[in-house]
């Protein structure tokens, strides 16, 4: 989104083109693979501005949320909220429903938040994007790395200083031992750089 407002307009049409010509959206973040399977969802807010910024908002877009993916059916095996961006673990099984859930999710944040803020029609979302879990080690790797993610964003020294973050329930049902080991074994390292900065 912000590389493309460096382009001139020849370069954006031909980007649109070039995106076009791939089966993707002209703007969007192309959704390539739909298929049943874990997968990271990230969603920032618009031009990452941090509008989930209280604790208070972030509880309450989480219990959202959990609602919306429950109620509909998804696993949720982590997740992560920053005060611009929030990333899910989650096993998809009818990808169709994604967009449908984020529009309910967002369209509520944005009307309690907009109220709150007293600000009309400003744009809180983002488009969410979508990465497939390749395997067991991508798997774990993606869950060190949303548990990782605020004191990567440096908000926090350590991962078991942000609320807002399945770590807690990793540590009181495998215990921090556990959570060690999976670090260990499933290093980050550059996981998330170019697209999570």
């Amino acid at each position: 989104m912000y590389e493309y407002r460096k382009l001139t307009p020849e370069q954006r049409k031909e980007l649109v083109k070039q995106r076009l010509a791939k089966g993707f959206p002209p703007h969007s973040p192309p959704h390539p693979i739909q298929i049943e399977a874990f997968y990271l969802l990230t969603v920032a807010c618009y031009e990452h501005q941090p509008y989930i910024s209280t604790p208070y908002r972030r509880q309450e877009l989480l219990n959202l949320i959990f609602e919306q993916f429950i109620n509909t059916g998804f696993d949720i095996r982590a997740w992560v909220i920053l005060p611009n961006h929030y990333h899910l673990l989650v096993y998809v099984d009818k990808f169709a429903e994604l967009s449908r859930l984020f529009n309910t999710i967002h369209g509520r944040t944005s009307r309690y938040w907009n109220l709150e803020d007293q600000v009309k029609k400003r744009k809180i979302w983002y488009r969410f994007s979508d990465r497939m879990v390749r395997n067991d080690q991508h798997y774990y790797q993606i869950l060190n790395y949303l548990h990782f993610n605020p004191v990567k964003h440096d908000y926090v020294q350590s991962p078991y200083d942000w609320k807002e973050s399945s770590i807690h329930w990793y540590l009181e049902d495998y215990g921090r031992q556990w959570l060690r080991d999976a670090w260990v074994q499933y290093p980050v390292k550059d996981y998330g750089k170019d697209w999570d900065d």
